[in-house]
């Protein structure tokens, strides 16, 4: 068989969202192997556009008071796992530029995935803790803490890339978040012991959970790029994790859907300390099983309590959470 007679049958294979895609062969081997039947629906998903979400900022006007403010032009529905978050739609079905609203300018909402609101729900900062995000730029997530934190106690946003740091500074203002200070330090190089009460490492990550946003994913998606990444997490957890207080709580999270750069990242960190544990996650979400072994690796069985979830289990971006509490 001609090489351009194969890559006709190939092409003729796919489904018409996979050549829309233009996905690597080395990418659909994997994740037909991680996803095996629901690899179509994720493939459907990923190529269809994300529902808009919003999260109200209750650091400026009460959640009732926002909703009264929309609902006259903006249908809302409540995100099960997040009382703050909403996903919304233009009544007349046209407009798609909430972030152009006065709600958005003032910063009464923050434009935000709903599963990208898991994290800081999971940490459950509370006021006066003191609380590190390590990878904070731009700063969906660091608002969201501040706010659960009532702007009470210390947040420190660091981010590694001075570039991001003014988009961090922007949202922090326009949010109305005073408890925050910024920094920009290597994350995997931050120096003390035991600081922190709560500790949220969104680390940078392949991104293959939020495809449907742009499909510049997956061109840019390799196994090196993978490997890479998940070294890069591995650091930052591992620092991180000497940075949190005893009984304190560090959430690791990521919007990839690599076994290499969550699962594989969660089970190092445990079998290099004996005193870290993981806790199980409570929260009204569909999900999907975590990954015990995948490539002929093998991870710590108490893996299973992370929370995994696709992009087609609550029509959201694809994400991955793990909570961790160091004993004493």
């Amino acid at each position: 068989m001609t090489k351009n007679k194969k890559n006709k049958e190939q092409k003729e294979a796919e489904s018409p969202r996979e050549q829309s895609l233009k996905l690597k062969e080395l990418f659909k081997e994997r994740y037909k192997k991680l996803l095996g039947e629901n690899y179509e629906e994720f493939i459907k998903y990923s190529t269809t556009y994300i529902r808009k979400s919003i999260r109200i900022n209750t650091l400026k006007k009460t959640k009732k008071e926002i909703q009264q403010r929309l609902n006259n032009t903006w249908d809302l529905t409540q995100v099960p796992w997040c009382k703050e978050g909403f996903w919304i739609k233009y009544k007349d079905k046209k407009r798609f530029d909430i972030g152009n609203t006065p709600e958005h300018q003032l910063g009464y909402i923050y434009v935000q995935d709903a599963a990208s609101m898991i994290p800081p729900v999971v940490l459950a900062p509370k006021p006066g803790d003191i609380v590190l995000d390590l990878c904070a730029a731009p700063g969906s997530k660091t608002t969201q803490i501040a706010q659960y934190m009532e702007n009470k106690g210390i947040l420190m946003a660091n981010d590694s890339q001075g570039k991001r740091l003014s988009a961090l500074g922007i949202n922090l203002q326009r949010c109305g978040v005073t408890n925050t200070l910024i920094t920009k330090m290597n994350g995997e190089t931050i120096k003390g012991n035991e600081i922190f009460d709560k500790i949220l490492v969104d680390a940078p990550c392949s991104g293959t959970g939020t495809i449907r946003r742009s499909y510049k994913i997956a061109e840019m998606w390799s196994p090196g790029l993978v490997e890479r990444m998940s070294k890069t997490q591995s650091k930052l957890l591992k620092n991180a994790y000497r940075l949190l207080k005893k009984n304190g709580v560090l959430v690791y999270s990521t919007c990839t859907l690599e076994p290499q750069e969550n699962e594989k990242v969660i089970s190092k960190l445990l079998e290099e300390n004996q005193d870290a544990q993981l806790l199980e996650i409570n929260l009204n979400i569909k999900r999907s099983p975590p990954i015990t072994s995948f490539q002929n690796e093998t991870y710590n069985e108490e893996v299973k309590k992370c929370l995994r979830i696709y992009p087609q289990d609550n029509d959201t971006e694809g994400f991955f959470v793990a909570k961790i509490t160091k004993k004493p």
